[in-house]
């Protein structure tokens, strides 16, 4: 049975669970809502956590099951488990409204002032774990054809792994605030009815490009590609207006 969470609530699981895998719920809930482990990124290893809470695995497995059954988290096989629970906080209601008062024109702006150093960093800084995950978002992303809400799930999944990829949690915290403006504005439906089948292989393409550029670590055509990127995405934008 699932229910809403808010805030303050703690997990209460219909049927009853053993007191330390409730103390492993409690913790890592506690850290989703804290953005410890923000929306949208992925938990540590079922492992890494249990050497960390000093539990045994299975007790770990046994907690990802609850926060999965409470919509806090969803495992994709093969991949991990990713937080996927939203905070109803008065700064959420900020973000609102930030997104209501934010043009299509003030979004591009913010991403042309982020993006080329965000991309940046993540050509220094990401793990080869982080490039691994990156071409394992981008291998999804190439195979949709003409789901666009899929497409942009994944599309804005893989900028938050750069984002994080960066090793700067304030610049990644500042990019989550974009795709939040961006999910909120009318901006989503502008993108939505010009995300042709053809436009997508577009965009493939070039998410290809950008991928090639950071896991060889070439600074310069990375920052490069995604400064073109955004001129064509501004062009873009002025067609639709």
């Amino acid at each position: 049975m699932t229910r809403h969470l808010d805030d303050t609530a703690t997990i209460v699981t219909p049927q009853p669970i053993g007191a330390t895998v409730q103390i492993v719920v409690d913790t890592l809930f506690a850290r989703i809502k804290s953005e410890e482990y923000p929306s949208d990124t992925r938990l540590p290893s079922e492992r890494t956590l249990a050497s960390e809470l000093g539990v045994a695995r299975n007790t770990v497995r046994e907690a990802l099951d609850v926060l999965e059954n409470q919509n806090v988290i969803r495992r994709r096989p093969g991949s991990g488990s990713f937080v996927t629970y939203r905070s109803k906080t008065p700064s959420r209601a900020f973000d609102e409204s930030v997104a209501d008062d934010t043009s299509p024109l003030d979004h591009l702006v913010v991403r042309g002032i982020l993006e080329p150093e965000m991309v940046r960093l993540a050509v220094v800084n990401m793990t080869p774990r982080q490039i691994t995950e990156l071409s394992q978002t981008l291998s999804a992303l190439e195979a949709i054809n003409t789901d666009m809400d899929a497409f942009i799930e994944l599309e804005e999944k893989l900028y938050s792994q750069i984002a994080e990829g960066t090793g700067n949690p304030l610049l990644a915290s500042c990019y989550r605030l974009t795709i939040e403006t961006y999910r909120q504005s009318f901006r989503t439906k502008l993108r939505r009815r010009n995300l042709t089948p053809r436009r997508i292989q577009d965009y493939q393409k070039r998410y290809n490009t950008l991928f090639n550029a950071i896991a060889s670590r070439d600074v310069a055509s990375a920052v490069e590609f995604i400064k073109l990127h955004l001129v064509e995405e501004q062009k873009l934008l002025l067609q639709e207006f």
